[in-house]
């Protein structure tokens, strides 16, 4: 089994707060990581029928059953036990009581928000890091990851991508979108998926997607909420700054596991992903969702953005620190090219009291400093993020 970076921010805040609630996207090895991490506490799933109906019928007698602790896998399949065990806590008023799961963001925050405020840690478990990745999977080969993901199960059991990320998109639209919403037009819904996905990296138009699938803007946008509460998508909210440039309003689009956006754009290969022309945004994608992957695994919450200005400036990921930010350029490329440097350069002019370090991410594995920008690949990345951002606080 692969060790998880979550790991060690699960067991703390686990002994500091009765409930620790772990939610995340199916299969990101949720299941896999609270067992391992808790091996002496009772288990229980509530996809098992038998279970579930025990835990709705007789939730008091079920939670005796949890006495020592308990891991309780996809809560919001029995979302009134939350009530009875906020109770439970409040008599026991220890910590370290129960380990909840979810996988479907909405149905879980809220049904945790309004029984367990105050009673518990929330942590998101997206799929492996790039580090995990190449523990599993020996490979430095970039273009592998952006073919093939990073859902565990697909390299636990060296499944084919393309195969098991089409089981995963049609799993996804004939359970979860049920579950989630009464969506009567599948095929409009499952359109609508692809064409999201050849405009990752890409600044979100829900009118034109709306009018490309033939559904409204609402719709649309109902849609997109969809994708985001079962964490398909991520929106990244753009920059917003006191200056006096005219900043971009709306977010960009990303998909929470590359390999999935590429599997949508009917990528079958890495050799494919080598010349296909949304190559340079696919990369992008899955840098910025490991900058994301990064704060979720410490327990934080997202604190990305982008900046972008009507006269074309744009620095693809700012990433948050106390009182200043790094700004983060990606790209694809592997030889460095000096125009690769000028956004970060006109941001520099822009807030130049604002910044606290730059990087450029490309396709290589160089490392090296040009003029005072730190320029590494996607495997030192985060390592690079690390550095720069203790350097801050020091």
């Amino acid at each position: 089994m692969i060790h998880r970076e979550i790991t060690s921010t699960l067991t703390a805040l686990f002994k500091k707060n009765p409930v620790v609630t772990v939610t995340g996207p199916r299969q990101s090895g949720k299941t896999t990581l609270c067992r391992s991490a808790f091996p002496k506490l009772h288990y229980f799933n509530l996809e098992r029928p038998d279970t579930r109906e025990f835990a709705t019928e007789d939730p008091q007698g079920f939670l005796r059953g949890c006495e020592g602790g308990a891991v309780i896998d996809e809560i919001q399949r029995a979302p009134d036990l939350v009530s009875f065990i906020q109770v439970a806590v409040d008599e026991n008023r220890t910590n370290g009581q129960f380990v909840l799961t979810g996988s479907r963001q909405f149905r879980v925050v809220e049904a945790v928000s309004q029984s367990l405020a105050g009673r518990t840690a929330v942590l998101k478990l997206l799929p492996f890091s790039i580090a995990e990745a190449l523990r599993a999977r020996k490979t430095k080969d970039i273009e592998r990851f952006i073919h093939t993901g990073f859902y565990p199960r697909i390299y636990d059991h060296d499944l084919d991508p393309t195969q098991a990320l089409g089981d995963y998109f049609e799993t996804y639209v004939e359970r979860d979108v049920r579950q989630v919403s009464e969506i009567r037009n599948l095929s409009a819904f499952q359109k609508f998926v692809r064409l999201c996905a050849g405009r990752v990296g890409q600044i979100l138009n829900l009118h034109s997607l709306g009018n490309d699938v033939g559904v409204s803007h609402t719709t649309a946008r109902q849609w997109i909420s969809i994708l985001e509460a079962s964490y398909i998508v991520f929106l990244l909210q753009p920059f917003h700054a006191n200056i006096s440039k005219r900043l971009i309003k709306s977010p960009k689009l990303y998909f929470l596991d590359v390999g999935l956006a590429s599997y949508l754009m009917g990528i079958e290969s890495p050799h494919q992903v080598a010349t296909h022309p949304l190559k340079g945004f696919l990369f992008e994608n899955m840098i910025v969702v490991e900058a994301l992957k990064h704060r979720f695994n410490q327990g934080r919450r997202s604190n990305l953005s982008f900046y972008r200005d009507s006269a074309g400036t744009e620095v693809d990921l700012i990433y948050g620190l106390a009182d200043k930010f790094l700004a983060v350029e990606i790209k694809a490329g592997e030889t460095i090219s000096g125009s690769f440097f000028g956004n970060l350069r006109k941001l520099r002019k822009y807030l130049p009291d604002e910044i606290s370090g730059e990087i450029l991410v490309h396709g290589a594995e160089n490392e090296m400093i040009r003029d005072d920008i730190h320029v590494t690949g996607p495997i030192g990345f985060v390592t690079m993020l690390e550095r720069l951002a203790k350097r801050n606080t020091t």
